[in-house]
């Protein structure tokens, strides 16, 4: 990175947070990673060494420490095997094809020696989670290094990481190496590995990868030594210098992230594009007749896609992001993504977008996917149908067109799981849910939808407010739903807890109905009512015959307030409070009911109504 560039970015990180808000104050561990890795292409394999300084930021003496050996869980009778064959409905991509690994498709990670500060430790390996005990505990507010020497076998690709992928992708180097679990102020976070979500710890990866010199690799990280590597990360014309031997090693740093990706084939094109903002965007495809349009049409719309994010967001803070084939859909990571290939251009916009997002609300804000995997996948989901529209407006994906309403499918798939009957509060651990269905629909469309619902609450302004300040305050802090609901708080200065332990913390849906319109001496009574057992504020339109309509909201009284207009093209007012233990309201109107042509709640449809058919009455 250029001194400018890292200058800036220090700058950004200390004082944006310090305009208009104060910092939030949450230690954080940290770790530095340096890592030399031998790579065997001809047995799917590779030795490692690893040096890992671990700096204690917590009150708390630790006695214990853990690391994640990941790939131990592509192994016939491992946790992630037995999960997806016990599920009711286990995700196709894995069923039951670990159990059927032979010794030579398998994953694992082999710790062969580990040390503390150069004296031996003892540890054993419980499937993905190595636990170790120390000699020594390591006390608040010092720092250890942990020196390991570990072997690793890379499983045929069945989730995420792997070799040998569906569209030909040699290596898909995901969750690949001993990595130290978090601890934070709930403790460690040593979950067993079973493809659901994860969380990290910032820091520094100084990476170097020795492998054979025909393989192009992509991944997290800024290369050091391009002068020796070429494929295209030297500028046109300029030839690299001649390899020493059969390999070539790959130097990459990458600063302040939790995470190391990388991948790699002999037949990836690369190709780059440089912002006008500094920014480098890298993209590894195969190139053949499925790809090459639209891989080589790419570049433009994210860099249209980034201007975009970057003000409505937050301004992402590394140089460089990498889009690269392989995998076995779409997975984040820093700094760059793993995503299939052979798509549609509007699919690989989506997908492309979609991980993209994840960068913002899980590689820089890092909340704990495993315990709130909605705060993560349902704001990423919420995000790429916001700028999927937007793209779509700017006419840059092709057979695709602007949507009045780009959440409908979002509502739908959450209305879907409300009627099932298999709904589980979004306070499920992301490990725990009982099904794939429950959980994918709760974490991303009802996650979703909590954001695009909330604009209903506080208003559009506010929530765009909101979106800014949740990120430069809780960037690199791992915020919890609590830290997070209190920015939206702010902003709008409105109480809105009953909002999170209604939508989150419990499964009782919203619906309210138009019971009756009836005059009375004074003009007309609207009776409304609450079926539903989730309490909202509503927004009630009224139409009249003359053409004119007007927006009457009615606060919950638990909301200490009420949302602001958000139009100035129709007249607004709001109504006194509707208790929430009161089932029914009396709103009344000055006109005649035959001045009235209908009454209308929501007809914005952003609130999450399950049943729409008795929200208008004419």
């Amino acid at each position: 990175m250029r001194e400018w560039s890292r200058l800036a970015w220090i700058a950004s990180s200390i004082f944006l947070p310090l305009l208009g808000f104060s910092q939030a104050d949450r230690w954080q561990q940290r770790v530095e990673y340096q890592m030399e890795i031998d790579f065997d292409v001809d047995k799917d394999q590779f030795g490692g060494t690893q040096r890992l300084v671990y700096y204690n930021n917590s009150p708390d003496t630790l006695t214990r420490v853990f690391y994640h050996l990941y790939f131990n869980a592509f192994q016939p009778g491992s946790a992630m095997d037995i999960r997806s064959q016990t599920l009711p409905d286990p995700d196709s991509r894995v069923g039951a094809r670990i159990g059927k690994l032979k010794p030579n498709e398998i994953g694992y990670l082999k710790v062969n020696k580990l040390t503390k500060d150069g004296v031996a430790l003892k540890y054993q390996i419980e499937g993905t989670i190595l636990e170790v005990t120390l000699d020594k505990p390591i006390l608040p507010k010092s720092s250890v290094v942990f020196e390991m020497n570990f072997d690793g076998q890379v499983p045929i690709q069945i989730r995420r990481s792997g070799r040998d992928n569906a569209e030909g992708v040699d290596y898909s180097m995901a969750q690949w190496y001993p990595k130290m679990c978090e601890y934070d102020y709930q403790g460690w976070h040593a979950n067993p590995y079973i493809a659901r979500e994860f969380y990290g710890i910032w820091g520094d990866f100084d990476v170097k990868i020795s492998i054979d010199k025909q393989y192009v690799i992509g991944g997290s990280g800024y290369l050091q030594n391009p002068e020796e590597i070429g494929h295209g990360y030297l500028p046109e014309g300029q030839i690299p210098k001649p390899a020493k031997g059969n390999k070539l090693t790959w130097h990459f740093k990458a600063p302040n992230v939790h995470d190391f990706m990388w991948a790699a084939d002999p037949n990836y094109t690369h190709t780059s594009l440089k912002r006008t903002d500094g920014l480098t965007l890298h993209f590894f495809y195969l190139k053949n007749e499925r790809t090459q349009d639209n891989w080589g049409a790419l570049p433009k719309v994210m860099d249209r896609a980034f201007t975009y994010i970057n003000q409505r967001f937050g301004q992402y803070p590394y140089q460089q992001y990498s889009f690269i084939q392989g995998g076995d859909g779409g997975m984040e990571y820093p700094m760059a993504t793993l995503i299939t290939g052979n798509r549609s251009m509007p699919s690989l916009v989506g997908v492309s977008v979609h991980e993209l997002m994840h960068s913002w609300y899980q590689m820089v804000l890092g909340s704990n996917e495993s315990l709130y995997p909605w705060m993560d996948e349902g704001f990423t989901d919420y995000a790429t149908q916001d700028i999927s529209n937007y793209l779509a407006a700017e006419k840059l994906i092709p057979g695709r067109n602007k949507l009045d309403n780009p959440f409908s499918p979002t509502y739908a798939g959450y209305f879907n799981l409300a009627a099932s009957g298999e709904e589980e509060p979004l306070s499920t651990h992301a490990d725990h849910f009982s099904t794939n269905f429950a959980y994918g629909i709760g974490s991303y469309s009802k996650g979703a939808v909590f954001m695009n619902q909330l604009e209903y609450v506080i208003g559009k302004p506010a929530l765009d407010k909101g979106l800014l300040l949740y990120f430069n305050t809780w960037k690199f802090k791992h915020p919890n739903v609590n830290d997070m609901i209190r920015v939206f708080e702010k902003v709008s200065s409105l109480e809105l807890d009953w909002y999170k332990e209604y939508w989150i913390n419990s499964i009782h849906s919203i619906d309210y109905a138009v019971d009756a319109i009836e005059t009375e001496d004074a003009g007309t009574k609207v009776v409304l009512k609450r079926v539903g057992k989730m309490p909202m504020p509503l927004d009630v339109t009224v139409n009249y015959k003359n053409g004119k309509k007007e927006i009457i909201n009615i606060p919950l009284d638990i909301m200490r307030g009420a949302k602001p207009a958000e139009s100035v093209d129709t007249p607004y007012r709001v109504e006194a409070d509707w208790p929430w233990v009161n089932p029914s309201y009396e709103l009344h109107l000055k006109a005649a009911a035959s001045e009235i042509e209908s009454v209308e709640i929501d007809p914005t449809t952003r609130m999450a109504d399950t049943n729409r058919n008795n929200n208008r009455r004419l």
